[in-house]
């Protein structure tokens, strides 16, 4: 039986060879309602060898995406990136930990993962912390602009 796409935009990542590495990674990061989907495998007539997965299907916190081992032609850059909202510095210190771990730390909560993925690891709050207040919303944006990993408390007392 073959699965129905049922969600209506998915995002479609781009790995060398290591789809299902990241996948499980990401799977066990989120955990929840998170979880492998389906696998898809080359065949003889596909590009990739034979055999070898081509794509990996996954959820995390209940969003689809998929992941293909495409080859090393393209890469990640950040162009795109993946937000996390987060409730509370605790969330953000545990998602900002396992998922820099191996990758690099970027300013005002980016990071890059061990496989180039970019993210943003932010409160929850944040649209309440930017405001319609033109001068909080500078004081919370100069507060975010030297930081790299966010601080709450900080961006409150701005």
């Amino acid at each position: 039986m073959t699965a129905k796409i049922t969600q209506k935009i998915t995002p479609f990542l781009w790995f060398d060879t290591q789809a299902e590495e990241a996948a499980n990674h990401y799977v066990a990061i989120f955990g929840g309602d998170s979880r492998i989907v389906g696998i898809t495998r080359y065949t003889a007539s596909a590009p990739g060898e034979t055999g070898s997965v081509m794509t990996v299907e996954f959820e995390l916190a209940g969003q689809h995406f998929i992941a293909l081992n495409g080859g090393p032609q393209f890469s990640f850059t950040e162009a795109v990136s993946l937000a996390v909202a987060c409730e509370g510095q605790e969330e953000i210190d545990r998602f900002w930990a396992l998922l820099s771990e191996g990758g690099e730390e970027g300013p005002c909560g980016w990071l890059k993962d061990k496989y180039g993925l970019s993210w943003q690891v932010v409160p929850a709050e944040l649209p309440e912390l930017l405001d319609r207040d033109q001068e909080k919303t500078d004081r919370v944006m100069a507060a975010v602009m030297g930081m790299k990993k966010l601080d709450v408390q900080a961006m409150r007392d701005a």
